[in-house]
């Protein structure tokens, strides 16, 4: 008996203490500033361009005392690439394709981490890599790896000892594909919003 109740106040502590998260979230991909270059002579940086879609993302927190936190991410984000030449699309002008983020941010919640907290503000700031993956008939798939950095907050809402949800909001300045030297004239940077909501074990 007393073994039974060591073994279950140890666990009981180690669930409340939740310094890990981990989270299944999913929502918009809204993107700015989509034209990412010309693949023809004194062509316009608007021959390609990328469109709004939807973001899966999965994430895992690190929570230190006090009110920081550490997260990995990683992002499946749906484009449109769409390609107003016919010089990388021969069968079409749109399809759909994919964007792969990878990424650390760095949490400063705006009250300290505990077991009595429900309620969860924060603010984040990070970098990531972008992998752009390219479609094409005739041409092979490959992708275009760019780093950015991203901006944003949210707020992590605990329903008991073990779940919870959370909502962000976040700003992604990525550079711009290029595929090797297939697209010129990109200029500027590739503008991403997220907006999420996401499902979540705390242990």
């Amino acid at each position: 008996m007393t073994k039974r109740f060591l073994i279950l106040y140890i666990f009981a502590g180690f669930a409340c203490a939740q310094s890990g998260e981990f989270w299944l979230g999913a929502g918009t991909s809204i993107l700015a500033n989509t034209n990412i270059g010309t693949p023809v002579p004194d062509g316009q940086p608007d021959d390609t361009t990328l469109g709004n879609g939807f973001r899966l993302n999965f994430r895992y927190t690190f929570n230190t005392s006090g009110h920081f936190g550490h997260e990995l991410q990683y992002a499946y984000n749906r484009t449109t690439f769409t390609d107003n030449t016919g010089a990388i699309l021969s069968d079409t002008s749109s399809v759909g394709t994919a964007i792969h983020q990878f990424g650390y941010n760095l949490l400063y919640y705006t009250r300290a981490t505990s077991e009595d907290q429900k309620l969860r503000p924060f603010f984040t700031g990070g970098f990531h890599l972008s992998d752009f993956v390219l479609p094409g008939s005739g041409i092979p798939q490959g992708s275009s790896v760019k780093p950015g950095g991203n901006i944003g907050g949210g707020v992590k809402i605990r329903l008991s000892p073990l779940f919870a949800v959370r909502f962000d909001a976040r700003e992604y300045l990525t550079g711009k594909p290029g595929w090797g030297g297939l697209l010129t004239n990109r200029g500027g940077l590739l503008y991403q919003t997220e907006i999420s909501a996401a499902f979540g074990v705390l242990f």
